[in-house]
């Protein structure tokens, strides 16, 4: 397979004198086209650094990030925004979205911005999208009206719209509930399955056991990764023993 995002020796720094500390400390990391991989690690350790660094959502200090052949280190930031709207998907543990537009609304924004003329043919693919999550008959709802796993699949849906190559997500089950993270779970993988990657960064065991590769992030180093197999809806219980034990052999 060939590799969506090449992250060479990326340094990201905060802070300035005698206070500035590298939150990435060098880290070289690869996503194939068509993975599933998630980033774990404690609190502080890079891990949402890291997934900022390599969508473009944030500079860095120093290193090169190459994205589908595009070094986002060298170019400019209307580009980058445009790449990002066009070729990346993001889905966040709160989703951004306008209190006073209506679910249907919401998820055609960043699509329709400056593409008026397709507005049909972007409303249509937005509600088979919205059918496809099981969220159709919420398309007139405001989002204070829906719960916060029909918000999240309306997230997916935006972030779907304009076929990214790759799905970002920074805690996506994080404020939800165990029945709601498993079906969003089941969406992203089946999103996967479609040949979008996906990386994930998550603090739950049972969300990166559902992913393909793993890499356990700590002081902003990559310390260890591990594989599974593609996740066939059977034996969650034994991965994420599995994950579990991994996390105690490396102390994170």
């Amino acid at each position: 397979m060939n590799k969506i995002i090449i992250g060479d020796y990326i340094v990201k720094s905060f802070g300035v004198g005698d206070e500035q500390r590298n939150v990435l400390d060098g880290v070289s990391v690869e996503i194939k086209e068509g993975e599933f991989v998630s980033v774990m690690g404690p609190s502080g350790s890079g891990k949402s650094t890291l997934m900022f660094a390599l969508s473009g959502m944030d500079g860095i200090n120093s290193g090169k990030v190459v994205f589908d052949n595009k070094d986002l280190s060298a170019i400019g930031e209307k580009q980058l925004s445009d790449i990002r709207r066009t070729e990346m998907g993001f889905i966040f543990q709160q989703p951004t979205m306008l209190k006073n537009l209506n679910i249907l609304d919401n998820i055609i924004l960043p699509s329709i911005k400056g593409n008026r003329k397709n507005t049909v043919k972007i409303l249509k693919k937005a509600r088979n999208l919205m059918e496809r999550v099981g969220i159709s008959e919420l398309e007139k709802r405001d989002i204070t009206q829906v719960s916060g796993g029909q918000l999240q699949r309306a997230g997916i849906c935006r972030a779907l719209m304009n076929n990214p190559k790759i799905i970002f997500g920074d805690e996506p089950t994080g404020a939800l509930n165990s029945k709601s993270a498993q079906e969003i779970m089941d969406i992203l993988s089946e999103i996967n399955s479609d040949g979008t990657s996906v990386m994930l960064v998550t603090h739950d065991a049972k969300v990166a056991a559902r992913t393909e590769r793993i890499m356990f992030m700590r002081d902003g180093n990559i310390v260890s990764e591990m594989k599974l197999p593609k996740f066939d809806g059977l034996d969650i219980d034994g991965r994420v023993e599995k994950v579990t034990a991994k996390m105690l052999e490396i102390g994170i």
